[in-house]
């Protein structure tokens, strides 16, 4: 076990020791990855790959099978987001009452597009399918809280909260 951190910056990785307290208590139990892959994602905000490698290394599964699970599951990502990551749902009664159009909005005022970051990582930007609240479409996200009968017009003063 290394002291060093594995992303290479010659530092001490805490979260990456904590990550390894937790595979160390699945005992082996190759069952036990998602719930590993969801200490990853609280901790980091994302699953790097180097954090993938040490799980793939210390539970013995390979890194295509774990590459597989984060694809799979939305809850994963494999790029760091920001501290308020914004979803936009596109399903289908958002969509027709207009969440396109506030997707666009939250793009034109943070200045990114989907997938992106902003320069200062306080905000990111995806567009989901049907976060369950179809009641309140559109729907827009700010890490768990709900924005629900969203239109352009609420964008600003909204995102203006997390500043």
């Amino acid at each position: 076990m290394s002291n060093g951190c594995e992303c290479g910056c010659g530092g001490k990785d805490e979260k990456l020791e904590k990550i390894r307290e937790v595979i160390a208590k699945c005992n082996g139990d190759k069952s036990q990855l998602i719930h590993v892959l969801n200490e990853v994602q609280e901790l980091y905000g994302y699953v790097p790959t180097y954090v993938q490698k040490v799980i793939s290394d210390e539970m013995d599964i390979p890194m295509a099978e774990i590459y597989g699970v984060i694809t799979f599951y939305s809850r994963f990502s494999l790029e760091a987001k920001g501290k308020y990551n914004i979803s936009v749902c596109l399903g289908t009664a958002c969509y027709v009452k207009g969440s396109q159009a506030v997707l666009d909005k939250v793009k034109e005022i943070l200045g990114i597009d989907v997938g992106g970051v902003t320069a200062d990582g306080k905000f990111s930007i995806e567009q989901t399918r049907c976060v369950g609240a179809c009641g309140l479409a559109p729907v827009m996200t700010v890490n768990n809280d709900v924005y629900g009968n969203m239109d352009p017009s609420k964008v600003k003063d909204i995102l203006a909260k997390y500043e």
